[in-house]
């Protein structure tokens, strides 16, 4: 989902006003990140929106939901899109460090008209049973049959698989797996519903705590001798079995 280089420890030792001093001087550059960050951010609120046309109604705990019965009466609707397909065994380890965050994260987005849930492909049944194995409440919902997954490209059919360059990103990349992690933005208002963001791949990262703390180390996220990033990372009820995530079979299960 993510890659990040691991920056070399530092390893010189100085004295507390000299520390003091490069601080401040490393203080200035992340003002400036903060800044840069806040404009950023606000370019993202002025992108144009498109009007949803279709009418994609998915199968959760409660029934059939439509796209707007996902607001739950607020005016706007963050989406994940999480890599778990028909026939899997288990959602992606990957999404799952990410989905570890959600319950936490969508009773504080209701307080600001904010809506969350999480989309797959995978059917109700498989997803309520990993759901139940993972302990997680927030809202999941199954897009099975639909072609809500394969409209904000984050699923890919078997012919786009078999070119071996199912298109990823807007386009600046391919993917291994038939289906991808993402992060879908909705508008609500009156009876219309508008698509006003999504992102994928390293646009995720913001949204990844724990790599948020670990930058704030020496070590960083220290993945420059992994296989690949997040080789590390599996489900958090077997983080004592020593395997590593291989995202280039996820698409086998």
């Amino acid at each position: 989902m993510t890659t990040a280089p691991s920056a070399k420890v530092g390893t010189k030792v100085v004295s507390q006003e000299e520390w003091l001093a490069a601080r401040r001087e490393l203080l200035a550059k992340e003002k400036e990140f903060t800044r840069l960050r806040d404009e950023l951010s606000r370019k993202r609120r002025e992108l144009p929106r498109t009007k949803v046309m279709k009418s994609y109604v998915f199968e959760g705990a409660n029934g059939s939901q439509t796209l707007a019965d996902l607001f739950d009466g607020r005016g706007q609707l963050i989406i994940y899109h999480f890599m778990f397909g028909p026939g899997w065994k288990e959602g992606c380890p990957s999404c799952s460090f990410l989905a570890d965050t959600f319950d936490g994260a969508s009773m504080h987005l209701a307080q600001r008209d904010t809506a969350f849930a999480a989309v797959s492909r995978a059917t109700l049944p498989e997803i309520e049973a990993f759901k139940k194995r993972m302990g997680w409440k927030f809202n999941w919902v199954s897009s099975f049959g639909t072609d809500f997954n394969y409209d904000f490209r984050v699923s890919f059919t078997k012919d786009e698989m078999g070119s071996g360059k199912p298109i990823y990103n807007f386009g600046t990349q391919t993917f291994p797996s038939e289906e991808g992690p993402g992060a879908s933005v909705f508008y609500k208002t009156g009876g219309d519903i508008f698509h006003t963001y999504s992102t994928y791949a390293r646009g995720l990262d913001i949204l990844l705590p724990t790599y948020n703390f670990l930058d704030l180390t020496p070590k960083g996220r220290d993945e420059d001798a992994l296989p690949h990033s997040m080789a590390w990372v599996r489900h958090h009820d077997r983080y004592s079995d020593g395997k590593m995530v291989d995202i280039k079979k996820l698409a086998s299960r």
